[in-house]
């Protein structure tokens, strides 16, 4: 069976973050590890409290993971503050696992920061250059590379600025752009876009987790990186299509219901 880790916060109420990880991993037949950073107090309307986890506790997991169930593939979600990033890159780099996607969580869906602002310099230095895949999403390309983005030239630009700094593969996510939902990966060379049509919902809880996640299952699965975004994109496509209207703002997306309608198809081998 093949296993992928997530070393990200916590989201209790179960729609972001290791949750929507763990969820997606299992909905693609992977065996699904975690190596908590912080534990975020959050819901479906708001942040309260974030409480991160020590950079020795954190090492400590990821060495209790890699000694004994080597991962496929590792996905890194929010890093709160400086000394979480130096923790999870001193990992990486140690442990060196094949296949790591990034996705350099800055906000919450509801608007509040999940990344310490002053972090940023530092997110680009120690933990972009590890990425054989980085994720933003349109502001947090934005945060990374000045630009302004309104167009898809603009995401492509933002795309080849991250690039240079490091990421082998970047995926410019257009959540939050008007009108389709594209996103434009490059590999340092080409271009790829994905288009699906824009669903009119707010239970967008956690799509992002959820985007990178299923991406990171199927590189564990021995797909390609443009194969990998293709089938991830209509994973979580469907998962907001069919999202969970749970609670009083943005409701999760429903991680499992390709999984029940039609159990594995994605060529997923359970041994």
């Amino acid at each position: 069976m093949k296993k992928a880790l997530t070393i990200a916060g916590s989201d209790c109420s179960g729609g972001a973050g290791i949750q929507a990880d763990l969820k997606t991993f299992s909905a693609h037949g992977v065996f699904g590890m975690s190596v908590i950073v912080s534990v975020v107090a959050e819901n479906t309307s708001r942040v309260i409290d974030i409480q991160d986890v020590t950079p020795d506790m954190i090492g400590k997991q990821m060495e209790a993971v890699f000694e004994d169930i080597p991962p496929d593939a590792v996905k890194v979600g929010m890093l709160s503050r400086p000394n979480c990033m130096e923790a999870v890159a001193e990992g990486l780099r140690r442990y060196r696992p094949q296949r790591i996607v990034i996705d350099p969580v800055m906000y919450a869906k509801n608007g509040c920061p999940l990344m310490d602002p002053g972090a940023i310099d530092l997110l680009i230095e120690k933990i972009v250059p590890l990425a054989d895949l980085l994720t933003p999403n349109i502001p947090e390309a934005e945060k990374m590379t000045g630009l302004s983005i309104r167009a898809l030239a603009d995401m492509e630009a933002a795309a080849k600025l991250i690039s240079r700094m490091g990421a082998r593969n970047v995926l410019v996510k257009g959540g939050h752009a008007e009108g389709d939902a594209v996103d434009v990966l490059y590999d340092g060379e080409t271009f790829h876009h994905y288009r699906a049509e824009r669903i009119p919902t707010k239970n967008t809880h956690g799509t992002g987790c959820t985007y990178s996640s299923a991406i990171t299952a199927n590189l564990a699965l021995g797909m390609s990186m443009a194969e990998a975004v293709e089938h991830a994109k209509q994973y979580v496509t469907t998962a907001i299509r069919h999202a969970l209207a749970l609670g009083k703002g943005h409701g999760p997306t429903n991680h499992f219901y390709d999984l029940y309608l039609h159990g594995l198809i994605n060529g997923a081998e359970i041994e």
